[in-house]
C-alpha cells in the first residue's frame, strides 16, 4: 500500500525525512514502518524540502549501498539514535 494517498501527520513526515537523511537507515526500514517505498520517499522529500536541499540529498543518496538492505555489507548495523531507548 502506498501511503502517499493517506494523510501523514507532521511528526510522521518529520521522522521519514530524518530517517531518509540517516546513512544507516535503509529504505526498507522506512517502508516497513510507514508503508512508503523508495520512490514514495523520494516524492515526499521533493515535496517537503527546498529544491536545493532535495538536490543535495539526492546527490548524497546516489549509489549509497547502506540505503538498501540487499546491497549493504553485513558489517553495517542498524543505526539507533541516541535518544531512543536501548533494550
Amino acid at each position: 500500500m502506498n501511503r502517499l494517498h493517506v494523510a501523514l501527520s507532521e511528526s510522521d513526515i518529520s521522522r521519514i525525512v530524518e530517517m531518509a537523511w540517516e546513512d544507516r537507515t535503509a529504505f526498507e526500514a522506512i517502508e516497513a514502518q510507514f508503508g512508503l517505498n523508495e520512490s514514495a520517499v523520494v516524492d515526499l522529500m521533493r515535496k517537503h524540502m527546498k529544491a536545493s536541499s532535495f538536490r543535495m540529498w539526492r546527490k548524497r543518496m546516489a549509489g549509497r549501498t547502506t540505503k538498501h538492505l540487499a546491497l549493504r555489507s553485513p558489517a553495517v548495523q542498524r543505526h539507533r539514535a541516541s535518544h531512543t531507548r536501548q533494550a
